[in-house]
């Protein structure tokens, strides 16, 4: 997601940080001026306006470039640098970034390193991983390497690229890790509700859960999430779909044009159908609309028809 959502997500709240878009860094270092446009919490010491730090995130091959990258980023303002090994997407891994760097531990040792030894001691470093590339052959391999770097945090996402997001996360393969290692262990992947959240903590015995997709389906998850655990009852948010999307389109609209807002909604919406009925029901004729302005009249029209 990148800062537009994050903005609204962090009104909602119930999350402890965000990890941005990642940056890809293939053939120079990206400069500083492009994370403070891609990144522009780093302009306010890397938070949301709510106070939610925002992790700034790089992808790449290139321990030398990332390094380098890494740097400029902490020089535009983050305060905490993550490293993406988990991307299946097949662009990404075709040009080496992403998880095929899983095949090659001594790649990832080097590219945590490198950044490790380049950004000021107080920038805390970070990964993410999957299990594997094809396999999980090369699992304690990875981990280690990337521990022996000096990385104090890793997030697991329990399958292979391989799987992709099928079959069920193996949690506790993220659960093995976390009994070996030293590091933060962070566990990703179908986290979606309290429910699955705490047969995750039983599995794995993490403390520490990050949700992806599922903020996506329910922006409330969180704050969800919270409540339930507190003992609160579970609440009924599809009365709030409506507002909700008019504060995301006000923040998209200083930002971007009425194409790319349009887009992003309709993108967005293809995730909330998910947990919303109205959306899912009404989803075809929603993504017709040719105006920001006619998607809000068809959203409250049929709203108020429930």
């Amino acid at each position: 997601m990148d800062h537009t959502l994050r903005q609204l997500l962090s009104e909602i709240g119930g999350m402890d940080y965000f990890v941005s878009e990642f940056v890809r860094v293939t053939q120079y270092p990206i400069p500083s001026h492009t994370f403070h446009r891609l990144v522009p919490e780093n302009a306010q010491c890397a938070t949301t306006s709510n106070n939610h730090p925002v992790h700034t995130q790089l992808l790449g091959s290139n321990p030398e470039l990332m390094a380098l990258s890494a740097l400029n980023a902490v020089q535009s303002g983050a305060t905490h640098i993550d490293v993406n090994f988990g991307c299946p997407a097949k662009r990404v891994n075709g040009h080496g970034g992403g998880s095929v760097l899983l095949t090659t531990p001594s790649t990832l040792n080097s590219i945590m390193n490198a950044i490790k030894t380049i950004v000021p001691s107080d920038i805390h470093v970070s990964a993410k991983i999957r299990l594997g590339y094809e396999d999980e052959n090369l699992l304690f391999e990875n981990v280690d390497a990337i521990e022996s770097a000096g990385t104090q945090s890793l997030t697991i996402h329990g399958r292979t690229k391989k799987d992709g997001y099928k079959p069920p996360a193996r949690w506790e393969k993220i659960g093995e890790i976390k009994q070996r290692s030293s590091m933060e262990i962070i566990a990703n992947g179908d986290i979606t509700d309290t429910q699955s959240l705490t047969r995750c903590l039983e599995e794995t015995q993490c403390h520490h859960f990050m949700i992806g997709r599922g903020v996506l389906n329910n922006p409330f998850i969180f704050q969800d999430i919270r409540d339930e655990l507190s003992g609160l009852p579970a609440q009924d948010h599809s009365q709030e779909l409506s507002n909700l999307l008019k504060q995301y389109i006000a923040v998209l609209q200083t930002h971007y044009d009425e194409v790319a807002t349009l887009g992003r909604l309709k993108q967005w919406c293809g995730h909330l159908k998910k947990k919303f009925p109205l959306i899912e029901k009404n989803l075809k004729i929603l993504r017709q609309s040719q105006s920001v302005n006619e998607f809000v009249l068809l959203l409250e029209k049929l709203q108020s028809e429930r």
